[in-house]
């Protein structure tokens, strides 16, 4: 499905500029021979809903569904061993596995967190995350707007230039107060181009943010530079956070147990789904064991609603010493001014996700504890195409963005 907007969003950054012309979602839909059906989040890209209505959904017609895992290995042992493709589809299968797990928690009577070792709370801490390329003030409202709706924390994505970018951060403290934590997501100043900002300049944006108390500072390097995350990690200036964009499981465990990083981030729709997240969580509980340090994991989440439910069924099984953080995207609304509309991410649920004091409430029904609106799937149609654009000056180039998290860009 794709949501337009009515007319390209142009921003502007250090060194370029960034358009928007959609915002893309799939849902993957599984019916049983005896009633149930099964719903799970996807990456909103052409290749993975070819995957799945090609390859993955052959696969898996005509299956007994009694252990998820026992699928997932016949996958792997099949499709999932084709030597060029067969990366890319063990992680679209991983996030169809979500449906299964769906599945099996109805059948069952359970919902999808027993499946994956069994709940040890109800809640998991949000933070609001928003904030694309604006000046100081308008990061401030937003922050506070966010605020107001009654998160306790905040993740914006500067990309103003050095100078300008600390003045964000020192007025959105301002603007919220100091018990309210904020994220920095930089992931632009590697974009830039020839004006993507040098070590130095991230080390003393770094200090400058640190001086106003930053949760965290989100892939202000290539996020394939593991070494310079942990020489800068080392500095002791703030708590780094990355993630998103790692490809595989190996990379994933390079980061964790070099301690390139504090929080490791990774997004179950598109980079392994349950069983990988289960793997990587564990590792990282194992870390901090052995250790003794503070390492800890932070759900990167951001497409709809479904997406978010999912994630928590995950996050739920570890206390928040270990999984402290589920990013849930805020989009403009009515009564909210943000970064654009997506009504598409709330409208696939038939009822909104219950919301405490900044805490999501997740469901004890069987399965994810959600229903669909179907109707999304007719209102929504889907678009062709990227859904956003970088470009740069220096060098003169554009590059595509899609659904993919662990893909950094495309050429255009």
């Amino acid at each position: 499905m794709s949501y337009p907007f009515e007319k390209p969003i142009k921003l502007p950054f250090h060194g370029g500029e960034r358009t928007l012309l959609k915002r893309d979602a799939l849902v993957v839909k599984i019916e049983t021979d005896v009633g149930l059906v099964g719903w799970a989040p996807g990456e909103g890209s052409e290749k993975a809903h070819n995957a799945i209505r090609n390859v993955i959904a052959p696969f898996l017609e005509g299956r007994n569904l009694a252990d998820n895992d026992a699928l997932r290995v016949q996958f792997l042992g099949g499709p999932g061993a084709d030597p060029v493709r067969g990366h890319d589809l063990m992680k679209t299968f991983c996030s169809v596995e979500i449906a299964l797990l769906d599945l099996l928690g109805k059948a069952h009577g359970v919902p999808v967190s027993e499946l994956l070792g069994g709940r040890v709370r109800d809640r998991m801490r949000l933070y609001g995350s928003a904030g694309m390329y604006m000046g100081p003030d308008g990061y401030a409202r937003e922050a506070a707007a966010i605020a107001s709706l009654g998160f306790r924390a905040y993740k914006m994505r500067p990309a103003a230039g050095p100078d300008a970018d600390l003045r964000t951060v020192k007025a959105m403290r301002d603007a919220v107060g100091p018990d309210f934590d904020l994220m920095v997501d930089a992931h632009s100043w590697w974009r830039m181009g020839d004006s993507s900002y040098s070590q130095e300049t991230v080390e003393d944006l770094a200090r400058g943010m640190a001086s106003y108390g930053i949760a965290w500072l989100e892939e202000p390097m290539p996020p394939d530079d593991h070494q310079a995350y942990l020489r800068l990690r080392e500095k002791d200036i703030v708590p780094l956070a990355s993630g998103e964009h790692e490809p595989n499981e190996d990379r994933y465990l390079d980061l964790i147990q070099t301690r390139a990083v504090d929080y490791v981030q990774m997004d179950v729709c598109c980079q392994g789904g349950m069983a990988m997240g289960r793997r990587i969580i564990n590792e990282i509980a194992r870390q901090d064991e052995d250790e003794g340090e503070r390492l800890k994991f932070a759900f990167h989440s951001w497409g709809t609603a479904l997406e978010v439910v999912a994630a928590a069924h995950l996050g739920v099984c570890w206390p928040d010493t270990v999984v402290e953080w589920l990013e849930y995207p805020c989009y403009s609304t009515p009564t909210l001014h943000s970064m654009y509309p997506f009504p598409l991410a709330a409208e696939v649920l038939s009822e909104p996700l219950q919301i405490d004091h900044g805490d999501l409430i997740v469901p004890r029904e069987p399965g994810l504890g959600v229903q669909i609106d179907e109707r999304v799937f007719e209102k929504y149609p889907w678009i062709p195409g990227p859904w956003s654009f970088f470009r740069t000056d220096s060098p003169a180039e554009t590059f595509a963005v899609t659904s993919d998290h662990s893909i950094k860009w495309e050429q255009a």
